[in-house]
Order: C-alpha cells, then structure tokens, then sequence
C-alpha cells in the first residue's frame, strides 16, 4: 500500500510538471527538459515555501546554464549531441571539452554563491552539449526554473492558509 507521502510526493510533482508541460506546449518553446523533473522531485518531497530556497534552485540552474552557454561557445559552438559521434572526432571531443567546462564552472559557481542544487548540473549539460545552446534557449531554462518555483510557492502558501 502506498504512503500518504508516497502518494502526495509523486502526485504533486506530476501537477507542477503538468503545469511546465502547459506552458510548453501552448509556447512551442522548451519549457520542459530533464533538470527540471528532480527540481519538481524535490520542490515535492520538501514542500517548503522557503523563499531563500526557492531563489537558490532559480539562481542555480541560472548559473548552469550561463556556464554552459560559455563552455559550449569556447569549446562546443556548432556541435550537438544528439547522436553519438564517431569515436577519436574532433566533435566528440569538442563536446566532451564543453562538457567538463561546464561542470567545473558549474561546481564552481554553486559553491561560491551557496547555491548548491545539484539538478543545475544536469541543465549545464543541457547546454554545454548543443541541446538548448543558444542565449535564447537559456533564458527560457531560467524561465522554466523561475514558472517552477513560483508554481510551488503559490501552492505551497495556499496550502498554509487553509491549515491556518
């Protein structure tokens, strides 16, 4: 028998999800991509309306994608892994190079800012691999992220006044 908090955990991801998938597909614009689904996990399974956490998980996945929009420009620009390359290429190898970058300035930036949510660290991939790579592509990660939390918070702060 599923937990109560099984339950609520896993449904209440699926409604912020649902609501990103909306804005998706009503945009035509990636608003859905797969850092966001451990985001929504843990917005779920801690269901706190704490805004200096919430400005953490926004400010995160801004610095992931800004640093894998820099690694992919230096090292990646033109490449993307949507299939794998050839073994010993010069794509494969500007994507790995883009990849590493990434993940350092990411690493790097989260911890100097005490913004650690590991989740950005799938979205610098996201970019730095040619994914959503472009400075328009980005901001709509950061707007994704910010639809995310605001959702959350929203609900979460609803929630507290019908128990008040």
């Amino acid at each position: 028998m599923l937990s109560r908090r099984r339950l609520g955990t896993s449904l209440y991801a699926g409604v912020l999800f649902t609501v990103l998938g909306a804005v998706a597909w009503l945009s035509g614009q990636p608003f859905v991509f797969p850092s966001l689904g451990p985001s929504a996990f843990l917005l779920a399974f801690e269901r706190t309306g704490d805004r200096g956490r919430l400005a953490r998980i926004v400010a995160s996945h801004g610095i992931g994608g800004v640093a894998g929009l820099l690694a992919y420009s230096l090292l990646g620009a033109g490449a993307a892994l949507t299939a794998t390359p050839p073994p010993h290429s010069a794509t494969g190898l500007h994507l790995v190079a883009s990849g590493v970058c990434s993940i350092v300035l990411t690493s790097w930036g989260l911890i100097a800012t005490d913004t650690n949510h590991a989740p950005a660290c799938a979205t610098t991939l996201i970019v730095s691999l040619g994914l959503l790579s472009t400075p328009a592509q980005v901001a709509i990660i950061v707007a994704s992220v910010v639809v995310l939390v605001v959702v959350h918070h929203v609900v979460i702060a609803g929630f507290e006044r019908l128990v008040d």
